[in-house]
């Protein structure tokens, strides 16, 4: 019977009316739904980067694009900082743009998002919202969503996924009003609306174009009989007004949402309003929760009432403009409300939502008792035994107001001390930190020639290096066949002395940190993709000056590394080029597997052109990625680092020479650059097995040539011309599944292009080999 009433009620909460047109019935999740309304309104460009959870709605149109079903022409961008950029650019010019991001890829295109709305140029922007960091985690709450409350987008929010499609839908249509011109934002919940699936009604394209109409800007960047100046130099006297003015059209933003709400639901059968009640009849208390919780709480609502309580819920579809006059009708008459927030405004009693409601109701005569709680961080679940529990601490606040405190957090729980004595607080053995008495082996032997001024060095026999423990333990979560640990445990094995080491996000960072657990023997940090390189050459510099005062002994200086991989050297290349020409005493280390394999191999400006990732898959209209890979050891070297090397999985003694050389080099000059080519068999399409032929294959074409710049001068450590093993690039292309495709007639230009291509750095490089200066 309380399931009957909880499904009744929440039929009539959605739908008011019959439709006016008819709908197909599809079972797809949130980011499908989210690429589908893309593809139907058929935006003239996307500009993205790639960050979980809000990848899949990339890749679904990426796939779509490939079998042309749609037009949007995809811009892929190396952060979410450009990506921003590349939307307001293209916003301006007239077209209608998209973008997708969750977390710190909200935070880091966050300084583009006031200049979009102070210019008055609409886009949406949908936001599959995650915790941000740190620590790392890639699970649901709203810290993202909170940063944007104060960027002068309207905000949308859709509670699942039916909502997130018509939220699209929605979000030109009123992003576009002649009123308003604004960029729109839509947030639904990461996973639990993101990769939810349900039954949901969708449109044919046909109706979505007659809905949203055409775009029609009043003026361009692309007329150039009538220039205009976008974005000016405005001092005191008139900023003011400009943000008046933005003012003034969130103000008319609160008339015309809701007109455009009801034109939808008689199109739809579907009714959004501001503020959505549920069992608010008479209620004496009332949960206020955003997205999936308060459908959640729908739930829990119904058991109490049956229980006898009059409990309801309110929620918001629209959190900018914030809807203050339609939250107070709503909780007026009611006793106690309990808000509830999925991130902390920290210092401020409450979370952002908490805090907003208590001054919408600030002006009611009779004003309820209100209670915040944080819940749900980092994806914790929220359940409806988790919504009674709030509901009953509302009730018991009116009863005992000062057993019950206003703020508080729900579902924390106390940890334990660890141990010392190398097991954890769950009794798992920890891995015991190494001595440099342990790993100092000297496996390597260096000699600076007089006359070259180049180092030579003498390698241990590898029998002789087995013993040496890892600063890695083994037990790790990464997949079989993974050629990253393979790198850093030969390129590590050499070193000698204290080393800290830094990774930024990836692969190797999130199989071996799994809290409480690590698997590093020495000190560790991680910090994101873009910043890396600029975080520990700052812990580079803190060691020195420490030294130099005499706060640290400066016996024997740590050797630093960063690893980075899976795309680190996109959005990370400017603070990596930086930390190059401020010469730090580090090392980066790139284990290249060419794409984003973290988060499901997405493109990377790494991947070579034609092969398939999951943002550039085959299809009729598509053969896999459409530009070449980024050279970046030449930029390294370009910009004066003290030694850049390149390596391969499959050849260890070099691999193992260039650690030692790089160790001195950071030691004694400065910054060093690696990049070793490694293997990612599932990504790659490739059995397990398979990885040393195709290793040997890619070094063999001359797509991932050898070679090192010492003191900027360029030497080749393996030539498979002079050894008679040179071979085609297309040998190596057919050895993994995401390039079998480029073996057809069809794209014998492409591979044309790109054997060209290789062979042209091949011969560049031979030649600077051959200079006495390069």
């Amino acid at each position: 019977m309380v399931r009957q009433l909880h499904a009744k009620r929440r039929t009539l909460a959605t739908v008011s009316a019959p439709p006016l047109v008819s709908q197909k019935v599809e079972f797809l999740s949130g980011n499908e739904l989210a690429a589908l309304a893309a593809s139907q309104i058929n935006f003239h460009l996307m500009g993205y980067y790639p960050i979980t959870p809000s990848t899949e709605v990339v890749e679904q149109l990426s796939r779509m694009k490939a079998q042309g079903q749609h037009q949007i022409a995809m811009v892929p961008a190396e952060g979410e900082h450009s990506a921003a950029g590349i939307c307001y650019g293209a916003s301006t010019g007239g077209g209608r743009v998209l973008n997708v991001t969750s977390s710190q890829g909200l935070l880091y295109a966050l300084e583009q998002l006031p200049v979009q709305s102070g210019t008055r140029f609409p886009m949406v922007l949908n936001v599959a919202t995650r915790a941000i960091n740190g620590p790392l985690n890639i699970r649901c709450d709203h810290s993202d969503l909170y940063f944007a409350l104060n960027t002068g987008w309207i905000i949308l929010l859709a509670k699942d996924p039916q909502a997130v499609y018509d939220m699209n839908l929605l979000a030109v249509r009123i992003g576009e009003h002649p009123r308003l011109r604004l960029p729109v934002l839509v947030a639904y919940d990461g996973f639990f609306t993101s990769h939810q699936k349900r039954r949901v009604h969708v449109f044919d394209s046909a109706v979505v174009r007659a809905f949203i109409g055409k775009p029609a800007p009043p003026f361009t960047a692309l007329d150039p009989d009538r220039p205009v100046t976008i974005g000016p130099y405005m001092n005191d006297p008139d900023l003011i007004n400009n943000k008046y003015q933005l003012k003034l059209a969130f103000d008319a933003a609160a008339e015309v949402i809701p007109d455009i709400f009801k034109e939808f639901a008689a199109l739809s059968g579907r009714r959004y309003r501001s503020v959505e009640r549920y069992a608010m009849e008479r209620a004496d208390a009332a949960l206020v929760l955003l997205n999936s919780a308060a459908e959640t709480a729908k739930e829990a609502a119904d058991l109490l009432r049956h229980q006898g309580l009059r409990v309801g819920v309110v929620s918001l579809s629209v959190l900018r403009p914030f809807p203050a006059a339609q939250l107070r009708e709503a909780l007026r008459g009611v006793k106690a409300v309990m808000i509830g927030d999925r991130a902390d405004s920290y210092g401020a009693g409450g979370g952002n939502l908490s805090l907003e409601v208590r001054a919408a109701l600030q002006e009611e005569r009779t004003r309820p008792r209100c209670l915040s709680r944080i819940y749900g961080l980092g994806g914790k679940d929220f359940t409806v035994e988790d919504a009674v529990e709030l509901t009953r601490q509302a009730f018991a606040s009116l009863k005992a107001p000062r057993r019950i405190p206003s703020f508080d957090y729900l579902g924390a729980t106390p940890g334990a001390p660890a141990t010392v004595d190398g097991h954890d607080r769950d009794g798992k053995v920890a891995p015991l930190p190494l001595t440099v008495e342990e790993v100092s082996r000297h496996h390597a032997q260096l000699m600076q020639d007089p006359v070259t001024n180049r180092l030579t060095v003498t390698l241990d026999p590898l029998w002789k290096m087995a013993p040496t423990p890892h600063r890695v333990t083994p037990g790790h979560g990464a997949c079989p066949g993974c050629g990253a640990f393979t790198t850093i445990k030969q390129f590590f094995r050499i070193l000698d002395g204290p080393v800290i080491v830094l990774y930024q996000t990836g692969c190797a960072m999130v199989v071996t940190t799994g809290y409480p657990a690590t698997a590093h023997r020495v000190t560790y940090l991680h910090n994101l993709f873009q910043n890396g390189a600029a975080t520990l050459s700052g812990l580079v510099e803190m060691y020195h000056e420490r030294v130099r005062r005499g706060e640290l002994p400066g016996v024997e200086d740590p050797t630093f590394v960063m690893v980075s991989g899976d795309g680190g050297m996109d959005i990370g290349l400017g603070a990596a080029l930086g930390a190059a020409v401020r010469n730090p005493r580090m090392i980066i280390l790139e284990y290249d597997n060419e794409g984003y394999m973290n988060t499901g191999s997405q493109l990377s400006y790494s991947t070579p052109m034609g092969h398939q990732t999951s943002t550039s898959p085959t299809g009729s209209n598509s053969f896999g990625k459409s530009f070449h890979h980024r050279d970046t050891p030449q930029l390294f070297a370009a910009a004066g680092a003290a030694y850049v090397f390149t390596a391969a999985e499959g050849f260890p003694e070099d691999l193992m020479k260039k650690a030692a050389k790089a160790q001195w080099y950071a030691k004694q000059e400065g910054f060093v650059y690696g990049k070793v080519l490694s293997a990612c068999p599932l990504n790659w399409m490739a059995p397990d097995d398979s990885v040393a032929t195709v290793l040997q294959a890619a070094v063999d074409c001359g797509f991932f040539p050898l070679y090192e710049v010492e003191r900027g001068k360029t030497v080749i450590t393996y030539d498979p011309e002079a050894l008679g093993r040179k071979r085609p690039a297309q040998e190596w292309l057919g050895l993994m599944g995401k390039t079998k495709h480029l073996l057809t007639p069809e794209t014998s230009s492409v591979v044309a292009a790109f054997e060209a291509e290789v062979d042209r750095r091949w011969r560049r490089l031979k030649a600077k080999h051959e200079h006495p200066e390069l």
